[in-house]
């Protein structure tokens, strides 16, 4: 157990932190599960550019890497566009 009143701080904040990413991580992969089940263009549009925003600030807070997100994305817009 931490021995220095910073350290049980930084416990919290960890947790906390941890809490959030996990929060936003599945969300995000909910609405990519949504984009895949989607089969209207129009719909499939609007949620690609949500669950792309989503995945970028992801990134940004590096609970995902950023090449993962790329990724991600790229499979996603091709998915998009691949629709009638």
């Amino acid at each position: 157990m931490a021995n220095h009143k910073s350290a049980l701080k930084r416990i919290r904040a960890n947790e906390a932190k941890r809490l959030r990413n996990r929060y936003q991580a599945k969300t995000t992969r909910t609405f990519i599960k949504r984009l895949k089940a989607a089969t209207d263009k129009v719909e499939a549009m609007e949620l690609f550019q949500k669950v792309s925003s989503m995945l970028d600030k992801l990134a940004k807070k590096n609970v995902i890497h950023k090449n993962n997100a790329s990724n991600k994305k790229s499979k996603l817009a091709r998915f998009v566009s691949s629709l009638a």
